[in-house]
């Protein structure tokens, strides 16, 4: 698939971020979600944590709410992805439209990218 937004938008109120993809499927993050999961090698432990795809285990882990897990800004990275900025200053991690659509937390894609949601 070629992931590609058609719309993106951020609810602070909600805490949630939502895209609506190319294919009609909407995508709702929570602010927690999306900070748990964070691409940047210092929030993966390393380079050698860099994947396509998030850790599974983001799915379960809970943030409180902090600075950290409240987004101050979204920022387009050229055509390919988000730069996510949070309210403690965090800006390293760059959200490309794959890592984002792999990041969906509807059940329909936990099973396509292979990390279901656990109870």
């Amino acid at each position: 698939m070629s992931e590609r937004p058609t719309g993106i938008t951020a609810n602070k109120t909600k805490r949630e971020l939502s895209i609506t993809w190319n294919d009609g499927h909407t995508s709702v993050y929570p602010f927690d979600l999306l900070r748990a999961a964070c691409p940047c090698a210092s929030c993966r432990g390393g380079h050698e944590n860099m994947r396509p795809e998030p850790d599974p285990n983001v799915f379960v882990l809970k943030m409180a709410e902090s600075p950290s897990t409240r987004l101050a800004n979204v920022v387009a990275t050229g055509s390919y992805a988000l730069t996510l900025v949070w309210e403690d200053g965090h800006d390293y991690g760059i959200y490309n439209w794959h890592y984002l659509r792999a990041l969906c937390p509807c059940e329909e894609d936990r099973k396509r990218f292979g990390a279901p949601i656990k109870a």
